[in-house]
């Protein structure tokens, strides 16, 4: 199924030097945000109590924070959580105290604004807990680019393999500076998201490679960048329609799923975005700028017979 009733002609790599400066502007605003303002880790990473609790009515969420704050409970995130009466509270820990006098005080809180309202969840997650899951998770994000660097590198060819690691490296970037601008909450489910959009992306830097690698054999007398260019163009029906079907599913969750599912979402949506420009703009052209050409695709016995060729 095609998109386009025939190939376009789109000149991406005519502006690849110019879409390098937007890259490098983002990232460098991404650092920046996470410097200056930080990510707002949830409680997988920084420990604390989670309290999920249904109110009779709509929930009342000033009131709710005032009655934490009155309890001595400083710092409680307080949210809505899938409907108007679902109310999820978050609770950093707090030296000296134990997880269970935390959640029985913010229940007591609770009840307090509502007598009737029903705790449905809780959940606590020690502060040694919560650094080794961030430990974890970062070990998990290099070992990700390390097995895509060694993949790339076994079915392609060494220039390939630096522009699909450059394009997984691109996409985390420009995810985590979304959360430090918006100051979403940062937990396990977001960095889940995060390796997702890695693979998703190498799914589309893939896909563009494999192309460009037959076109390098069939336009001999072609340059490089005619020949990216007609890969990514003859990919690009492919790369849209697939990009443009997830991003409904993933928006869908985004706006109905509820609270539980708005930093994946939010996360999936960004990376499928960036991910799919970056399989364009980054690894593209990150290969065809390191010198591709057809002579990297010959085997080293040929590649000797045509350096001695006059």
């Amino acid at each position: 199924m095609e998109l386009f009733r025939k190939t376009t002609s789109i000149p991406f790599m005519a502006q690849r030097r110019a879409w390098y400066g937007v890259s490098a502007f983002i990232i460098l605003g991404s650092v920046i945000l996470v410097l200056v303002r930080g990510l707002n880790f949830g409680i997988d990473f920084t420990g604390g109590v989670v309290v999920e609790a249904g109110y009779s009515g709509p929930a009342d969420l000033q009131a709710t924070r005032q009655a934490l704050a009155e309890a001595g409970l400083q710092g409680a995130q307080v949210q809505s959580f899938g409907t108007a009466t679902d109310v999820l509270v978050r609770l950093p820990p707090a030296e000296g105290q134990q997880a269970m006098a935390l959640t029985e005080a913010a229940v007591a809180a609770i009840r307090s604004v509502d007598p009737e309202a029903e705790v449905r969840r809780t959940e606590s997650i020690g502060p040694q807990v919560g650094k080794e899951l961030a430990e974890k998770g970062a070990t998990a994000m290099l070992m990700t680019l390390l097995f895509i660097g060694l993949y790339v590198i076994l079915r392609f060819q060494w220039k390939f393999s630096v522009g699909a690691i450059l394009a997984a490296l691109h996409d985390p970037f420009l995810v985590v500076g979304f959360f430090a601008l918006t100051q979403m909450t940062f937990d396990l489910a977001v960095l889940s998201a995060i390796l997702a959009v890695i693979g998703y992306s190498l799914n589309d830097t893939v896909v563009v490679f494999d192309r460009v690698r037959e076109r390098l054999l069939s336009m001999r007398k072609a340059t490089p960048a005619e020949v990216v260019d007609r890969a990514i163009n003859e990919t690009l029906s492919r790369t849209i329609m697939t990009s443009g079907t997830t991003l409904i599913v993933v928006l869908s969750l985004l706006f109905l799923g509820g609270e539980a599912l708005r930093g994946f979402a939010a996360a999936l949506a960004v990376g499928i975005v960036v991910g799919t420009y970056s399989s364009i703009y980054v690894a593209g052209a990150t290969v065809l700028d390191l010198g591709l050409s057809q002579r990297d695709l010959m085997p080293p016995e040929k590649r000797e017979e045509a350096d001695g060729l006059p």
